[in-house]
């Protein structure tokens, strides 16, 4: 491990690794808590590995929408492979060092997907909005070249916004000693660390984060509400509960997701007032929770894909 000075020279050249302290006030608990979430994580992955399979192979599942959940099933792997498998090493191991490239490379996954499932959100809520409020246009607009160009805006709006966080934190000077108080190399976590002014650095982070997650939720809602509109004017009897069925796993999604991270802002933003372990127990649960939930939920309202699953185990 470098050895780590004050001095005013302090290159980030000198820095081979951090060192991840998770939660500093409870060191005794951490194999407690490495239990539930290693068994999060394999339902995270099984299950969305499931899902996947499912829809790849079952020849009823290849529409646009199946796609668009297939793609967030794809980020929520990466998310959680990203995180969990270094906080269980942690936790079970004690390898706490992290090298200067792979916390930095941490970090923009961490940015650039997590805003990429908000803005998957906010594609497939234009999908379900076009399939009840202009049904028989739906074919014509929601098609599989329409799934492509949302996947490639989706990955190029958000890789270009997020790119920036690690690179203005890579440029900084770290003199301040190079022990992370977080499980994760969050941009905040690793920033506190040098002795240049991170003004711009947060600035940007604020202003990127909410310009990307506040303009996804906007739609979102806009979505929504022309979709109530539409629905309460519906008056065949059975049409309104219908209609709603067809997005309502859609809606329980988005709002777990924006509720777990709403509660995770709230939590950063009263730092003083709790105890610093639970925005860093928050942060990880952000990045594990809604990838466990999402194919469940999916999987369990949905009835064509849990005839798909059905079928799947049949093959096995």
């Amino acid at each position: 491990m470098c050895s780590m000075t004050s001095s005013s020279n302090f290159s980030t050249a000198q820095i081979s690794e951090f060192l991840l302290i998770c939660f500093p006030n409870y060191q005794t608990w951490q194999h407690w808590l490495s239990l539930p979430l290693c068994l999060l994580f394999l339902l995270a992955m099984g299950a969305n590995a499931i899902l996947l399979i499912t829809i790849r192979l079952e020849a009823s599942l290849h529409e646009p929408m199946y796609y668009l959940l297939s793609l967030l099933s794809l980020l929520d792997i990466v998310l959680c492979l990203t995180v969990i498998p270094k906080v269980l090493a942690i936790f079970w191991f004690d390898l706490r060092p992290i090298s200067f490239s792979a916390c930095f490379l941490q970090m923009f996954i961490m940015n650039s997907f997590l805003t990429m499932e908000s803005c998957t959100f906010m594609v497939m809520a234009y999908d379900r909005y076009v399939a009840i409020c202009h049904p028989l246009r739906y074919p014509s607009i929601i098609t599989s070249e329409f799934v492509v160009r949302a996947a490639v805006f989706v990955i190029a709006r958000n890789v270009l916004f997020s790119l920036p966080v690690p690179i203005l934190s890579a440029r900084l000077r770290y003199c301040a000693g190079n022990i992370i108080k977080n499980c994760i190399c969050t941009n905040m976590s690793v920033s506190k660390l040098s002795c240049d002014d991170i003004t711009f650095n947060q600035l940007y982070q604020f202003v990127a984060g909410w310009t990307l997650l506040g303009s996804d939720l906007i739609l979102i809602v806009l979505s929504y509400s022309f979709i109530l509109k539409v629905v309460l004017r519906i008056k065949a009897e059975g049409a309104v509960a219908k209609a709603l069925s067809t997005c309502g796993s859609h809606f329980i999604l988005i709002l777990f997701f924006s509720t777990v991270l709403l509660v995770l802002v709230i939590t950063n933003l009263a730092r003083e007032r709790i105890p610093p372990d639970i925005p860093i127990l928050l942060n990880i649960l952000h990045h594990l929770i809604p990838p466990a939930l999402n194919p469940i939920v999916y999987g369990v309202r949905t009835k064509e894909i849990k005839q798909g699953i059905q079928n799947l185990l049949r093959r096995v």
